[in-house]
């Protein structure tokens, strides 16, 4: 059986001209599992991953005054993105929450993802097929160091890697939970970037193993809990980490997983 190439692009700026995106998921060197190999930045793929990829939007109207002038900026040609991959091999994934501040962006994506992609999907009821986000860790460890199971030595109760992010509504319902937390005097360990100094992080992490393997419990807060399609990394680091998630989110996780790994608190929480 030929090895295929799967190519992926993003407009996540850290993921842009990425040759080993999803390596570390893979059994194999490489990004090699059976006869699929990604190469995120391969010229010439035999399918083509569209990750969380957003289209140009349509330029605003121009003022009279200024429909005259010649524009600087040439509009982007997608199919000169697209590697001469034909449309039925290309893959369309949105991973972000239907926020009611990017929802009517998600939608403009899907349509214009139908006109390049043969396959079309996203955690919400808007995408053609809705599906859960395929599942991906930011644990920095090998696929068969994780594969192997090994229980980490459990030292501390709880913790929390979260951000300091709060540029939606419910980012900042977020921030007001974890201030209710440290108001109440909730005992766990607080990790992650740009947050406030009442919060009492306790700094930045490069391996997210390192704030959650010793701990018991962990804090699996998702930006979206109003559908059954989303959940994300929060869910699967905390779990490939040993660790049991006490997790706030839509139903997503009751259907993915099964009774008793992890303890639900959407309930609770809507109500604090």
């Amino acid at each position: 059986m030929s090895q295929k190439i799967v190519a992926m692009l993003s407009s996540y700026t850290g993921l842009q001209n990425r040759r080993d995106w999803l390596w570390k998921q893979t059994p194999h060197p490489f990004g090699v599992w059976d006869n699929i190999q990604m190469l995120g930045n391969a010229p010439n793929p035999d399918f083509l991953l569209l990750y969380q990829f957003d289209f140009p939007l349509p330029p605003p109207p121009k003022p009279w005054w200024k429909s005259w002038r010649k524009s600087q900026t040439p509009p982007l040609n997608i199919p000169s993105l697209l590697r001469g991959v034909p449309q039925e091999r290309i893959i369309y994934l949105l991973r972000e929450p239907p926020l009611q501040e990017v929802v009517k962006r998600n939608c403009a994506n899907y349509k214009d993802a139908s006109r390049y992609c043969g396959y079309i999907s996203g955690p919400d009821n808007f995408a053609p097929h809705p599906d859960y986000m395929p599942a991906i860790w930011y644990v920095n460890h090998e696929f068969d160091f994780l594969d192997k199971g090994n229980i980490p030595d459990k030292m501390k109760r709880c913790s929390w890697i979260t951000s300091g992010i709060n540029r939606t509504e419910n980012h900042r319902r977020r921030l007001a939970f974890l201030q209710l937390l440290r108001d109440n005097n909730f005992e766990f360990d607080l990790y992650g970037r740009n947050l406030p100094e009442s919060s009492k992080s306790r700094g930045t992490l490069e391996n997210k193993w390192h704030g959650m393997a010793p701990y018991y419990y962990n804090l699996s807060i998702e930006n979206y809990a109003d559908n059954e399609w989303y959940a994300s990394e929060k869910l699967w680091d905390a779990l490939l980490c040993w660790c049991l998630p006490i997790c706030y989110g839509g139903s997503a996780a009751d259907k993915l997983l099964p009774p008793g790994s992890f303890y639900g608190c959407l309930v609770w929480m809507k109500k604090v």
